[in-house]
């Protein structure tokens, strides 16, 4: 498979010294945890919802962040990629490859705003 994207977990000075893997497809993110006993999740992109950059001071300093997802998977539900080198273009990716997605699979994000109906019962009751 031909990975567009592909990093580790960044831990002590931004270097790659954890077996968490990270792999970007056109359709897919791979998520691989793991030395002896190995987790792998995928999520399929139309199900990420919202994507943002978090980016503590010592992140800043090495030049790493970590993008929350919100997911509608069932299975791995928001995540996170934490701690990756080149954040915001990762950032930039991933959201534009999700709408790829979406307009490809023809799925739709429905916000719904909260309405109350009883505060205008309460004002035709007056």
């Amino acid at each position: 498979m031909d990975y567009l994207w592909h990093d580790r977990k960044r831990t002590l000075f931004g270097l790659p010294l954890s077996f968490t893997k990270y792999s970007l497809s056109e359709e897919r993110l791979f998520i691989e945890k793991g030395f002896l006993n190995k987790q792998e999740d995928e999520v399929r992109l139309y199900r990420i919802m919202d994507i943002s950059l978090n980016r503590s001071f010592g992140q800043r300093l090495f030049g790493v962040g970590t993008i929350h997802c919100c997911s509608a998977d069932k299975t791995l539900k928001d995540f996170d990629i934490v701690s990756v080198k080149h954040p915001r273009d990762v950032k930039e990716q991933l959201s534009q490859l999700v709408e790829a997605q979406r307009d490809a699979k023809r799925v739709s994000n429905r916000e719904y705003m909260e309405h109350d109906d009883n505060d205008d019962m309460d004002e035709e009751l007056s």
